[in-house]
């Protein structure tokens, strides 16, 4: 019986996307890459605090000082920054070109002092921690007028593009809304317009209601495979409430999402066998106030599987595991 390979639509950026079901591939069927690059000195480690530029936040025991050991939880600037805090934007035109200075926030969230701990072997209780220096750091740069966006991102693995093994996220905020982020947006904004209801909302009651994508839930949070799926494994994190801003949910909500958080990595970790991934968190702009349109959520790609040229040329994105085949595995996966 020939098996046809599926296009399917993204409701809310309006892309397509080939899931290739004839390949049908496993979590077996993908070739195993070192996860964590390894070896040599740590700057991350506790006791090379003064390897690092000095903290703008850490967690710590009480009465140990800063940039000193007795942390569990430390957020220090990037010794290599993407973007600048320092100056002015001085916008400019060039022809029919634009240009700005680079300036931005660009620090590091080391997770744990330990270094053969990761974010998913982590208890929850450190992952929460987590969730909550990303939000004071929101809270923080948001005063800052010539910010616009902050964007939250885990590399884990060599794959995808960690330099350092020690457990870690990153912020850079910008001074411009990102194209990804502000289609995303748009697309949301469309959508109310037209039904007058929020496409993630939407997502998440049919998935619940449907199943077979739902990869696990708690009573605030659900963890979904993304009926157009662009990778492999691809995972959503959404709230069941809905809100527009990671940074304005109510204290009980970010312990539950970091449990379902916790509970999602461990399933890729145990099913993919610790799989290089990236994470992004995607949130509202500083500028805005809470929206009825949209809905923050973390994206989970694990690097399976590398974009060619005719993702690149055509904006297509080819998927060999049908989501609802990946949800599956990661629900029994744990």
């Amino acid at each position: 019986m020939l098996i046809m390979p599926k296009l399917k639509r993204d409701p809310i950026h309006g892309r397509w996307v080939i899931i290739a079901t004839e390949r049908g591939r496993r979590p077996s069927d993908f070739p195993v890459e070192v996860s964590r690059p390894s070896g040599g000195f740590c700057p991350l480690c506790e006791g090379n605090e003064d390897k690092t530029p000095p903290e703008v936040l850490a967690f710590r025991n009480n009465g140990t000082s800063p940039n000193t050991p007795g942390w569990s939880l430390r957020v220090v600037p990037n010794k290599f920054p993407a973007l600048r805090i320092e100056g002015d934007l001085d916008r400019q035109g060039e022809g029919i070109y634009d240009r700005m200075n680079g300036i931005g926030a660009h620090e590091v969230v080391v997770e744990t002092p330990s270094h053969d701990e990761t974010l998913a072997t982590l208890p929850a209780k450190a992952v929460e921690n987590v969730l909550w220096a990303y939000r004071e750091r929101i809270l923080d740069l948001v005063r800052d007028r010539r910010l616009r966006y902050l964007l939250v991102f885990k590399n884990h693995g060599v794959a995808a593009g960690a330099s350092l093994e020690h457990s870690h996220s990153q912020l850079i905020a910008l001074p411009i809304i990102p194209t990804r982020v502000n289609e995303e947006i748009e697309g949301s904004r469309a959508y109310f317009q037209y039904k007058d209801r929020c496409v993630f909302c939407d997502i998440i009651r049919q998935e619940v209601k449907e199943r077979s994508r739902v990869i696990t839930e708690n009573p605030s949070f659900v963890a979904i495979a993304p009926f157009a799926a662009r990778f492999p494994f691809e995972t959503w994190i959404l709230p069941k409430t809905h809100h527009s801003h990671f940074e304005h949910m109510e204290p009980f909500e970010y312990q539950q999402a970091a449990q379902i958080l916790s509970d999602t990595l461990q399933r890729i970790n145990q099913v993919l066998h610790d799989p290089p991934y990236n994470y992004m968190l995607h949130t509202s702009s500083f500028s805005d106030v809470e929206k009825d349109y949209y809905h923050w959520h973390f994206e989970i790609i694990p690097k399976l599987t590398k974009v060619a040229g005719f993702e690149w040329g055509s904006g297509f994105y080819i998927n060999p595991t049908p989501p609802e085949e990946a949800a599956d595995y990661l629900r029994k996966g744990k």
